[in-house]
């Protein structure tokens, strides 16, 4: 018998590879279309004003009328679901009460994340989007669209929607004058609205 270490598996970093989506799997989920994505993604955007690296969530009543929303910072480079996901439930879990109650969930959570860089799916992208699924299982909703927000314009990923305004060079000019501008790379402050 021999005594001694057991090498160390791979299944962490495994683990990790699993905790993110390609857009083939994100468009196998049946997520719901967005009825007017130019309209929700210019309201989120005039609500939040968010600069590059800001996730807004929203939460969308049977109506396709808000029910509330938040933005935050959040870091760049990580490709782990997990963390997108806490930061995600924890600001839901701020703005709006759970839905688990229920047995099937009626209220729809939307994703939009203002950043630098192209236009499509990232692996950042993929981390986003399993870190939503989650969260939304989590706190009682349905998963919804995940928009991005870049300089080119904003594109819901999964589908062939896409515009060009608003975009993530857009908060620069609607905050111009105003004393609460954040330079690029600042921490934005956490900023929420609810509307019911």
């Amino acid at each position: 018998m021999t005594i001694g270490f057991v090498p160390e598996t791979s299944s962490a970093a495994v683990s990790l590879i699993t905790r993110t989506l390609e857009p083939a799997e994100w468009a196998d989920m049946g997520v719901p279309l967005l009825a007017s994505p130019r309209e929700v993604v210019k309201d989120l955007y005039a609500r939040h004003l968010p600069a590059p690296t800001t996730a807004v969530v929203a939460a969308y009543d049977p109506d396709g009328r808000i029910r509330a929303s938040a933005s935050f910072a959040f870091r760049t480079g990580v490709v782990d679901g997990w963390e997108r996901r806490n930061a995600l439930l924890s600001h839901l879990r701020r703005v709006i009460p759970h839905d688990l109650r229920l047995r099937k969930p009626v209220r729809t959570a939307v994703l939009m994340v203002c950043r630098d860089g192209i236009p499509g799916w990232t692996a950042e992208d993929g981390a986003w989007m399993w870190g939503l699924r989650d969260a939304c299982t989590l706190h009682g909703l349905r998963c919804g669209s995940y928009v991005t927000l870049t300089g080119d314009g904003w594109h819901v990923i999964g589908e062939n929607r896409a515009g060009r305004t608003p975009n993530a060079a857009s908060w620069s000019h609607d905050r111009a004058g105003t004393p609460a501008v954040q330079a690029p790379g600042a921490t934005p402050a956490l900023r929420r609205a609810s509307v019911r």
